[in-house]
C-alpha cells in the first residue's frame, strides 16, 4: 500500500486530533504517494535510527518523539535536525510521528497492563466527554468491523494522558519498585516516599510525567510511575502523601515499540517490519 493508505488505516485509531496542543504529529517529511513496503519503528529518530534505517532501505520511518516540535525558517546541514531531515528526504524514506496521540489512545493503558493493574481509569483527562465518546464509538465500530485480534477498545472514559488502576493486594512501595524494575526490564529506579507505606491504588504516566502529579494527588493516589521527576516534584508530591517511582522517560515508554510492530503487522501482514533495539541511552556508573 502507499503511504497515504497506510497512515489512513493509522489514523483511524490513532486520531491526529487526540494529541495535545503544543504537539506535532503526522507526516513531517516525506511523499504521501511513496509505496510502503519496509517500516522502521523506534522511540526516538536519533542519527543511528536514521543510519539504520538507511542500510536497512526502509521506505517509512515512524516514531513516538517527533523530530520537529517548532518551526524554523530554514533546513540545512548546519543543524542536527536540518542534516536528519536531508538524509531522510535523500533516502525517499517518508517520516512520521505519533506522540501524544497515541499516548491518549493507547501508552498509558499499555503500560497499565504490563504492570498487572486492573479497573483501569484515566489520570488526567485531555479530552471532553462528548469528544471522548465520539472517538471511542468510531473505534468500537471500526474494531468490530475489521475484527483485529490486537487492539482493544479503550477501556478508560474519558481519554487523556495516564492510567490510574489497581494492584492485586496492597504492597509495601519497597515492593512496587521492585514489580517495575521487573516488569520493564530496569536495573534501578529512583523513589520518593516511604519505602515501608503500602501502596495498592497505582498512576502511571509513560513519559515525562511531571505535570500529571495535581492529578494523582487530586485523586487520591499511592503511588505515581512515570519519569523525569525533579527534586522539587518529587518533595511536592511527598508533602502530599504521594509516592514518586521515576522509571525513566525512556523505559516508560519503549513498549510503544514492540506494540506498534504488532499493531502494524496486524492492519497490513505483507509489511516487513524493523523495530529498534531496546535499550536504553543512558547509563548510570
Amino acid at each position: 500500500m502507499n503511504c497515504r493508505e497506510l497512515l489512513k488505516r493509522i489514523e483511524d485509531y490513532y486520531p491526529l486530533n487526540t494529541a495535545l496542543d503544543f504537539d506535532n504529529v503526522g507526516l513531517l517529511c516525506g511523499r504521501y504517494n511513496k509505496e510502503v513496503r519496509r517500516v522502521y519503528v523506534a522511540l526516538d529518530p536519533s542519527e543511528d535510527v536514521i543510519a539504520d534505517a538507511i542500510y536497512w532501505q526502509t521506505d517509512m520511518l515512524i516514531t513516538h518523539h517527533p523530530m520537529i516540535l517548532s518551526g524554523f525558517k530554514s533546513v540545512t546541514d548546519d543543524d542536527y535536525i536540518g542534516r536528519r531531515l536531508i538524509r531522510l528526504i535523500q533516502n525517499d524514506i517518508s517520516y512520521y510521528a505519533m506522540h501524544t496521540n497515541y499516548d491518549v489512545m493507547r501508552l498509558g493503558e499499555l503500560d497499565g497492563e504490563i504492570l498487572g493493574l486492573s479497573n483501569l481509569q484515566v489520570l488526567d483527562e485531555t479530552l471532553s466527554f462528548e469528544e471522548s465518546t465520539r472517538i471511542r464509538i468510531r473505534l468500537s465500530e471500526k474494531i468490530k468491523f475489521e475484527e483485529h485480534s490486537i487492539f482493544h477498545e479503550k477501556k478508560v472514559d474519558p481519554l487523556g494522558i495516564g492510567v490510574i488502576g489497581e494492584l492485586a493486594e496492597p504492597i509495601t512501595l519497597k515492593e512496587c519498585c521492585q514489580l517495575v524494575k521487573d516488569k520493564f526490564k530496569l536495573e534501578e529506579v529512583k523513589v520518593f516516599g516511604d519505602l515501608e507505606r503500602k501502596v495498592r491504588r497505582v498512576g502511571v504516566a509513560p513519559g515525562s510525567g511531571r505535570s500529571t502529579i495535581p492529578s494523582a494527588i487530586a485523586k487520591g493516589i499511592d503511588v505515581l510511575i512515570t519519569g523525569d521527576i525533579g527534586h522539587h516534584d518529587g518533595l511536592n508530591g511527598m508533602d502530599y502523601n504521594l509516592a514518586i517511582i521515576d522509571a525513566g522517560h525512556y523505559n516508560t515508554e519503549y513498549p510503544f515499540i514492540k506494540d506498534m510492530k504488532n499493531f502494524l503487522l496486524d492492519l497490513n501482514p505483507n509489511l516487513e517490519i524493523r523495530a529498534e533495539e531496546i535499550k536504553t541511552p543512558y547509563k548510570v556508573i
